[in-house]
């Protein structure tokens, strides 16, 4: 959840896509369960299967952490207004449900709409397919600023997204916010996102605090303006359209003086909902692809997570099974967030003839030995200092 500090279950039904409901048996469960979906048959098309998706098998999970609300969502779409292509995104909502909800169907429909109904999809053209994402995103975002500000209240709610669109050859993945997208690559994860976040050392980050700058804004013990965690979201209108009402509501509540704000110029926006894009080939070598809130990424390494799902696909291959375990492990980790994961299985692992991934004793012996000489190098020194 974006409002949370950097380091950083009640249960409403999991809404998957009207066009996708009849290829989906839902089944929900109470408080600090789950709420998932799953293909039926493990086909993952509505109406005659298509070639192209018969292989791919998906599951979700989606749990409640530590938190009042459950903001996070996860939606999914085959093949109607995407020939060829399945849809699936998670959205982490944050100050309420509202942008969440009105991005569930919105986000995907156009995204078709200025994919062509996926033949720029099909072109594999990056730079073509980054231009129509990006129309589409700042289309969507344009919409959902224009309801928020008809609200008859103050809505201040906003939503990361990472969406990815599917063929069993290619995939795309558009991106802003915090959650992450990792494909397994003969059980070596690749992560195709990295964190729109203002702090930390990564490229991603010093390009996000150089830009927030830029354009007006300021961090605060890696909040934006002191406030939001995350750089790249939808909605969230006080970074927006209503830049400077926010910094008179701050004066009001005391979170700054008339000095300080007489001394702010805003340039641009300082949350934008402009997704960085990729796309990737998939051959052989690609098992998995796994999506995920930052309810996860906090507490699972990519290496652990891949692992994970890798030892329990080995162990039953059912999809929708690993999805809920890998959730359920990150609250046992002490996760205090929403979790909302999709995981595609393209069909080309004999999981059953896996072999079971024995440790590294080698390693993990010498990992010992470094730190037992690392430790007594510390209790001489110390030892040293103290007769001196």
């Amino acid at each position: 959840m974006a409002l949370l500090s950097p380091r950083v279950p009640r249960l409403p039904p999991s809404t998957f896509a009207a066009g996708a409901a009849a290829s989906f048996g839902v089944r929900c469960c109470g408080r600090g369960a789950r709420c998932h979906a799953t293909a039926a048959g493990g086909v993952a098309a509505a109406g005659p299967p298509s070639s192209e998706l018969e292989a791919i098998r998906w599951g979700s999970a989606k749990l409640q952490g530590a938190r009042d609300e459950m903001e996070d969502e996860v939606v999914f779409r085959t093949g109607s207004l995407l020939d060829g292509f399945s849809f699936a995104a998670v959205f982490d909502g944050h100050a309420g449900f509202s942008a969440v909800k009105f991005l569930r169907d919105e986000l995907y429909k156009e995204c078709a709409a200025a994919l062509d109904g996926g033949a720029v999809l099909s072109s594999k053209n990056l730079d073509a397919i980054t231009a129509s994402v990006q129309r589409a995103f700042a289309a969507v975002d344009a919409k959902l600023t224009t309801w928020l500000e008809q609200m008859d209240k103050d809505d201040d709610s906003g939503a990361t997204a990472t969406a990815m669109f599917l063929r069993n050859d290619v995939l795309v993945v558009s991106h802003i916010g915090d959650s992450c997208l990792v494909i397994s690559r003969g059980g070596r994860p690749e992560a195709l996102t990295g964190s729109h976040r203002p702090y930390g050392n990564n490229q991603t980050s010093l390009e996000e605090v150089k830009r927030i700058r830029a354009a007006g804004g300021w961090i605060v013990d890696g909040r934006i303006c002191g406030d939001i965690s995350v750089s790249r979201a939808f909605g969230d209108i006080r970074f927006k359209t209503r830049k400077n009402e926010m910094l008179v509501k701050g004066v009001k509540e005391g979170r700054w003086t008339e000095k300080f704000i007489s001394r702010i110029k805003f340039k641009e926006d300082i949350i934008i909902a402009l997704p960085d894009v990729s796309l990737v080939e998939l051959g052989p070598d690609v098992e998995f692809i796994l999506l995920a809130t930052d309810g996860l990424w906090d507490y699972i390494k990519s290496s652990e997570a891949v692992a994970f799902v890798r030892d329990q696909l080995r162990q039953h291959g059912d999809v929708q099974l690993a999805c809920e375990a890998l959730g359920q492990k990150a609250l046992d980790e002490r996760s205090q967030d929403n979790i909302s994961i999709v995981i595609a299985d393209l069909g080309r692992t004999n999981w059953k003839a896996l072999p079971v991934e024995r440790p590294n004793l080698f390693l993990e012996l010498s990992q010992a030995v470094v730190t037992i000489g690392v430790v007594s190098i510390g209790i001489w020194w110390s030892s040293f200092l103290a007769l001196q």
